[in-house]
């Protein structure tokens, strides 16, 4: 039989002598005490000097591309095909991360929801617009007061809607969620 070695150290490791097993692994008792500390710091360190400025504008920058995804997915084919909307959750999620420095925190996860909640309506809007403006010839605003945003937004909303809105607000909340301890 050959001898075990510390995976880490590469210590030889005697019979009955203390160790522990990790992911296939054999680590000497120091090592793995070690490992684990430095483990514990940088999961600590992952909500530490996050940048929040920069998550801002990370999510506002997903927002924009999962928005134009699904608005231009609806232009080009004249199908409001609503899974495509679960981009902006991604985005949104990918955005706040990325730019926040790779940090992960509640805090991130609350801005990154709410991006991409109201992302998600914004979409509808110009999806909802896209088939008005096509059906009635007229035209609506970019932006538009508050009354008439609901109106369109409202529009055909149905369970499926709701489906996929959770599905969004669910990709934003699991990204810049901070890793834990048997996760990793």
């Amino acid at each position: 039989m050959e001898p075990i070695s510390c995976a880490e150290c590469g210590t030889p490791l005697a019979e009955g002598q203390d160790r522990q097993e990790a992911d296939g692994k054999t680590f000497c008792r120091t090592c793995f005490e070690r490992l684990t500390h430095e483990l514990g710091r940088a999961l600590e360190q992952q909500g530490q000097d996050i940048n929040y400025p920069m998550a801002l504008l990370g999510g506002l920058g997903g927002a924009a591309l999962g928005v134009l995804a699904w608005w231009g997915f609806t232009v080009m084919t004249s199908i409001a095909f609503g899974l495509v909307a679960v981009v902006i959750g991604i985005a949104v999620g990918k955005g706040v991360t990325m730019l926040s420095g790779g940090k992960r925190h509640l805090n991130l996860q609350i801005l990154s929801v709410a991006i991409a909640l109201v992302g998600f309506a914004y979409a509808t809007y110009l999806v909802n617009r896209t088939f008005i403006e096509r059906g009635e010839q007229i035209v609506l605003p970019w932006v538009p007061p508050l009354g008439l945003f609901f109106q369109v937004v409202r529009l055909d909303f149905g369970i499926m809607d709701v489906v996929f809105l959770a599905i969004v607000a669910w990709e934003a909340w699991k990204i810049p969620a901070p890793v834990a301890l048997g996760r990793a």
